[in-house]
């Protein structure tokens, strides 16, 4: 990985970031009393889903080239999802690193320590890296892998394992109401049938460009600045998610598939993606510990400058 590369990275993918994320959270000092950080973060995640999300992931499925090498993204994306449930679940719940916590601490921190921020991150760090494909990827990672999930084994976690005696809401009812959902089932029908609709993807594409960078600047708004000190629990997750997980994934890709394309890297370097920008908003919806959800994104998403350029140098 050259200098010139690294500089490149710094400029396209992680000043825009820095700076969304810095103005999330300069509203929190300056402007908290015009409009309530919290308040607004849940207004804004409900209008990416609702508006701006949706015609998005229409535009990166219809026009993506589907193939084999795309389609081994989601089940590369869910095997990192799983496996990070597989090492966070003992740590919190049958150890003493996690015996002192609430439920909703516990749950909150193993759903920041699972999902990853795989499309409003993983969309220009991929398209940096692959060019207009990348985006692609991060569509089929984010729509027929993470979400999905988030919305079921999530909201499993969340009423199961963060609340005593909870119970699970209509898990598939929720999937099947989400607009992003049948957008891209909708993307992934035109390509299918072979339609010629370049302007409406055009003008699909135009209106999602909103999509990151107020997903950004939501993330500065949920970070709890005045104190960033994280606990043992947190950074238990944070090797998971970042490094343990995806490293282990590495390892079954390769002994599963052979030689890796950049398909696959591109999806490992999804399951090496922080926390999902929406964990501390979840958190909140299901009454689970919103601070220990913001902690472990916001240490997830600074600790992602160091160790994504070593996931790039390992895979590329």
């Amino acid at each position: 990985m050259t200098p010139a590369f690294l500089i490149q990275l710094l400029l396209q993918v992680w000043l825009p970031i820095a700076l969304l994320v810095a103005a999330g959270g300069l509203w929190t000092r300056y402007r908290a009393d015009a409009f309530p950080p919290g308040k607004l973060r849940v207004y804004l995640n409900r209008l990416v889903v609702d508006v701006f999300a949706p015609p998005l992931l229409f535009a990166l499925s219809a026009q993506a080239h589907i193939d084999r090498q795309m389609l081994t993204v989601p089940p590369i994306t869910i095997a990192g999802i799983l496996v990070s449930l597989a090492l966070l679940y003992p740590l919190l719940y049958r150890s003493r690193l996690g015996a002192a916590l609430s439920r909703e601490t516990r749950a909150a921190i193993l759903l920041a320590g699972c999902f990853g921020n795989v499309l409003f991150m993983g969309y220009p760090t991929l398209t940096f890296l692959y060019g207009d494909i990348g985006g692609s990827y991060a569509a089929f990672a984010d729509v027929l892998a993470s979400t999905p999930l988030v919305w079921t084994l999530g909201v499993w976690i969340a009423t199961r394992l963060g609340h005593e005696g909870g119970h699970g809401h209509s898990l598939l009812r929720t999937v099947f109401t989400l607009p992003p959902v049948w957008a891209f089932v909708l993307g992934f029908a035109v390509n299918f049938a072979g339609l010629e609709v370049d302007p409406l993807v055009k003008a699909a594409k135009f209106m999602g460009q909103a999509t990151i960078p107020i997903m950004l600047f939501t993330l500065g708004l949920s970070i709890p600045w005045g104190d960033l000190r994280p606990t043992p629990p947190v950074l238990a997750a944070v090797a998971v998610k970042l490094a343990i997980a995806p490293l282990i994934v590495w390892g079954l890709s390769r002994a599963t598939l052979g030689g890796l394309h950049d398909a696959q890297t591109a999806a490992i370097l999804e399951v090496a993606m922080p926390t999902m920008l929406m964990a501390a908003s979840f958190a909140d919806r299901f009454n689970l510990d919103v601070r220990a959800a913001a902690l472990t994104a916001s240490w997830t998403s600074l600790s992602f400058l160091v160790t994504l350029p070593v996931w790039i140098a390992l895979l590329r």
